[in-house]
């Protein structure tokens, strides 16, 4: 499978809207799943570099979203029918500088899939925490297995 990521625009926002609010339902089964809308994209993306992962049609098929100035790594999200497919691999390595610059995020305990591909991918437990969506872990990358 071929995969494609670059830069995302605004005629791009649909798309990623629908993307955000469908792998938040699927993937935060232990909340409500309508207290997730599809204006919650724009609000948690805003000044963030968004990178979106298109399939061999131009479909998009996950995106990235980054707070550059601190190399944080705020969503990070692939349509199910494309998990273990390279995309969420391939976003990552689209980053700026990766895999020299050292990239940080905080993902949920409870979110163990998540977990697990960011490990596979490098990333290192640095510290832990609780927050309205309960408790996480923050992740660094070491990019050893960048793969």
């Amino acid at each position: 499978m071929t995969i494609k990521v670059r830069r995302a625009v605004l005629e791009d926002w649909p798309a990623l809207r629908q993307l955000f609010l469908q792998g938040r339902r699927e993937t935060f089964e232990w909340q409500t799943p309508d207290t997730f809308v599809l204006e919650d994209f724009d609000e948690q993306t805003r000044g963030e570099l968004l990178l979106i992962a298109e399939d061999e049609l131009a479909r998009p098929v996950g995106f990235i979203s980054v707070w550059e100035e601190d190399s944080f790594i705020h969503h990070l999200y692939v349509a199910r029918s494309h998990h273990r497919r390279g995309v969420g691999r391939a976003l990552l390595r689209a980053l700026p500088r990766w895999p020299t610059l050292r990239y940080r995020l905080k993902c949920l305990v409870l979110n163990t899939s998540a977990l697990a591909f960011y490990r596979a991918c490098g990333f290192a437990e640095i510290g832990s925490g609780t927050s309205g969506d309960g408790d996480y872990v923050l992740l660094k990358s070491h990019n050893e297995r960048t793969g």
